[in-house]
């Protein structure tokens, strides 16, 4: 379903439809590269001049969001998660791990901790009551049939993984 980029048409249009990631890309610098959006205060997602989204990734995620809001993880989780990105769109906070690999390795078993993850993340973000999404980014070497099984997996357990880009549609901007 997903394991294909979305690339359509190429140069601005691909930029239109997609973020574009690379191993030493993040989240929030993919968005201020998109025509549509920019970055203001080092976290707020701005369209049209209006915030419609925050950005935060590892610790700030409980720095700069959840210790404001009176949520202390370790009174709710036994260990803190790190995310790359995680992106609040209304009641719905985005968590993207991005994966790259070039051979093998453990990285592509840390895809079947999917489930897990994202179960964490909604049992830390419930008293805030935010659902969460769980997506894997990944690079063009997981593109191979031999990931075929993790990948119907991750889609069972309501997780999305998408390689190379992920479509701007996916984070509702």
């Amino acid at each position: 379903m997903n394991r294909k980029p979305n690339i359509v048409g190429g140069g601005a249009t691909t930029n239109l439809n997609g973020l574009k990631f690379e191993g030493r890309t993040d989240l929030l610098e993919a968005i201020n590269l998109h025509p549509k959006y920019s970055i203001q205060n080092k976290n707020e997602v701005i369209k049209y001049g209006y915030i419609v989204a925050y950005y935060y990734e590892k610790h700030s995620l409980y720095k700069n969001f959840l210790a404001p809001k009176g949520i202390d993880y370790k009174t709710i989780l036994s260990k803190k998660l790190l995310p790359d990105g995680a992106l609040l769109v209304g009641n719905t906070m985005y968590i993207i791990e991005k994966k790259y690999q070039a051979g093998s390795g453990s990285v592509d078993e840390k895809l079947q901790t999917c489930d897990f993850k994202k179960k964490q993340y909604q049992k830390l973000l419930s008293p805030l009551n935010i659902n969460v999404e769980y997506y894997y980014v990944l690079n063009n070497w997981f593109d191979n049939p031999k990931n075929k099984d993790v990948f119907e997996y991750i889609e069972s357990v309501g997780c999305k993984y998408f390689i190379e880009d992920l479509p701007i549609a996916e984070l509702n901007l």
